[in-house]
């Protein structure tokens, strides 16, 4: 677990990231991180979940069609 401290940005309020977390996260100054909720809570992750979903959404239309798409990319 690490302890963050909200502090103000501006008019605003943001979150450090302790150099650990970030490195456990991969992110680096600039990256985005998504707070999303969970059962058990709330979670960071440093990728977009609905990203996810639209992916699993396209991997599954691409291996219907894969010859279609193979025959288009001709």
């Amino acid at each position: 677990m690490v302890k963050l401290t909200i502090r103000r940005v501006g008019n605003s309020l943001g979150l450090t990231l302790p150099a650990e977390a970030a490195k456990a996260l991969r992110v680096k100054e600039g990256d985005s991180i998504y707070l999303t909720e969970t059962p058990e809570g709330y979670q960071l992750v440093p990728y977009d979940p609905d990203f996810e979903k639209t992916m699993k959404t396209a991997e599954g239309f691409m291996g219907r069609y894969r010859n279609a798409l193979r025959e288009l990319a001709k």
